[in-house]
């Protein structure tokens, strides 16, 4: 999730709760990182961060959850799939256990995840040794490939507290 309108801290400690709010089982948090903005230009930087959930809802009632807190919280819908803008607070599902799938609403794993530095540096931080699905490597060996592209722009500012 990430937040560059606003309190970002507060906004990304707000939709923590909301999750939890619903019954999301968080098993832990990545520290939270700044980073520049992807895909648009604005003077705003990111905070992200990582959440390591367990949930019962299936993937696509998780995703209406995530939208509807993304709304309570103050995020303006996008009007396209590449209408970037600065937020509130953006939460995605980047990967669902192992599972790879591809509907025009949801496709998971994240198909851009592994090129966003916003998602791996936090990625490897919790689950290193995670094997992605669709590219077959551990997210660890997939950071090392890429890494030129990763953690130039990325500043550790702490935990979520």
């Amino acid at each position: 999730m990430g937040s560059n309108l606003g309190n970002r801290r507060e906004n990304l400690k707000q939709a923590i709760f909301c999750l939890q709010q619903i019954g999301i089982k968080i098993k832990a948090i990545s520290n939270i990182y700044e980073t520049s903005p992807w895909g648009f230009k604005t003077p705003f930087s990111f905070y992200n961060l990582i959440a390591l959930v367990e949930t019962s809802l299936s993937p696509f009632a998780l995703l209406f959850e995530v939208k509807k807190i993304e709304a309570t919280l103050g995020k303006i819908p996008k009007v396209t799939k590449r209408d970037y803008q600065d937020r509130f607070i953006d939460i995605d599902l980047i990967f669902y256990e192992d599972l790879n799938l591809e509907t025009n609403v949801l496709t998971l794993p994240h198909p851009l995840a592994h090129l966003r530095d916003f998602v791996m540096v936090p990625a490897v931080e919790l689950v290193p040794d995670w094997v992605h699905p669709v590219l077959r490597k551990t997210l660890e060996d997939i950071f090392e490939e890429k890494r030129n592209l990763f953690a130039k722009n990325v500043k550790k500012i702490g935990v979520l507290q």
